[in-house]
């Protein structure tokens, strides 16, 4: 059982590098830090919304527009640690 907690609690960490990871990625486009017309910046860009839109879509129908600012990644790891602190206090 420990083995499936600790996949488990390593799937979600992983998952909050890549939210934060996309944050930033956002961040250094918006502000001309990286060229979004490179390859790889594109490349990485892609994969990273790929992988955290479907997650971050839903919460930015039912969050409050904030004159763009984007809370949702930020309200999502919050979600996901609380998720697996709850997991942890059911099962050990």
């Amino acid at each position: 059982m420990y083995s499936l907690l600790w996949l488990f609690d390593t799937l979600i960490t992983l998952y909050v590098w890549i939210l934060i990871a996309s944050a930033i990625l956002s961040w250094l486009v918006a502000f001309n830090v990286v060229n979004p017309h490179n390859q790889i910046v594109r490349s990485v860009g892609e994969f990273l919304w790929r992988i955290t839109e479907p997650a971050l879509a839903p919460l930015r129908r039912i969050l409050p527009n904030l004159g763009g600012i984007d809370i949702s990644p930020v309200v999502l790891i919050i979600g996901l640690y609380f998720i697996r602190n709850l997991v942890f206090e059911i099962l050990v």
